[in-house]
């Protein structure tokens, strides 16, 4: 894609955010297989129903700008994929891999707040004030959308440090 306006700019962000939420669906079901803490499994299983929420706004958000949903590879996010599947090959105590595996998700989290806060800023900006119809719950713009979308993302950060604050790190620490 030659990225030559800010709204080329814009497009390619969001092409990369569903890439990467897409990718994010994808692993889930197999960090969930490794994780021994309940708490975590639960995390994982609740962020992966947010994450395909999140998926089908970002889909939301194309249509309404006359786009087909479609994914640009996310260096980032892969790399950060692999980092964590490194770290699980590497790792054979269950409550340090349940650790590092939550490590892993919250770098990702991170991500994805940068790329949506990014995308906030540059849609705003852009006067990006397409409406988008969520049938039941009424007519949202594209930044509410993307709004929506880092509040969730915000929320399960916030999560994770206080599961790991609280659980996973304690049981993963030496007595």
């Amino acid at each position: 894609m030659a990225i030559k306006t800010m709204d080329d700019l814009f497009m390619y962000g969001l092409q990369d955010v569903y890439y990467a939420e897409n990718q994010i669906a994808n692993i889930h079901p197999e960090m969930m297989a490794k994780v021994t803490e309940p708490a975590l499994f639960e995390y994982l299983e609740h962020h992966l129903d947010e994450t395909r929420e999140q998926i089908k706004r970002l889909e939301q958000i194309f249509q309404a700008l006359g786009q087909k949903p479609q994914g640009v590879t996310c260096q980032a996010v892969l790399g950060l994929i692999e980092e964590s599947h490194e770290l699980v090959r590497e790792i054979e105590d269950k409550e340090v891999l349940d650790a590092a595996i939550l490590a892993s998700a919250q770098a990702i989290e991170h991500y994805e707040i940068n790329r949506y806060g990014t995308l906030i800023a540059w849609a705003d900006q852009l006067g990006h004030k397409v409406t988008v119809d969520q049938s039941v719950l009424g007519n949202f713009e594209v930044v509410d959308l993307l709004q929506l979308n880092l509040v969730e993302t915000k929320s399960q950060d916030s999560r994770l440090t206080a599961l790991a604050e609280s659980k996973v790190n304690r049981h993963a620490a030496p007595a």
